[in-house]
């Protein structure tokens, strides 16, 4: 697992994770993740760093508040998974860059 490895650039490597980490937490905040539910009756919109910045609804299901509440959670929750995959491929990228962690 940590052949080929120098150990001596240790905090070289530290500092260079700790960059990628800040650069990945910026660009995470530019994403936008958007998942429907009820084929396409409510949409949600979720930042990286899993902050929702819109929801729409349609028309239709304001007199249907049980629909209304399933497909939003439904909604939610696959915005959501969006944002934490896109966070582990992320580390993970960043992990095989640093020597192999991640693999």
């Amino acid at each position: 697992m940590f052949e080929g490895m120098d150990f001596s650039k240790m905090g070289e490597m530290l500092q260079e994770a700790q960059k990628n980490a800040q650069k990945m937490q910026e660009d995470a905040k530019g994403k936008v993740y958007t998942a429907k539910s009820g084929g396409g009756l409510v949409s949600i919109s979720i930042d990286g760093e899993g902050e929702v910045n819109d929801i729409t609804i349609d028309d239709s299901l304001l007199s249907d508040k049980e629909s209304l509440q399933i497909l939003l959670m439904s909604a939610t929750n696959d915005a959501i998974k969006m944002v934490e995959d896109s966070k582990k491929l992320a580390a993970s990228q960043m992990l095989q860059g640093m020597g192999g962690f991640g693999k």
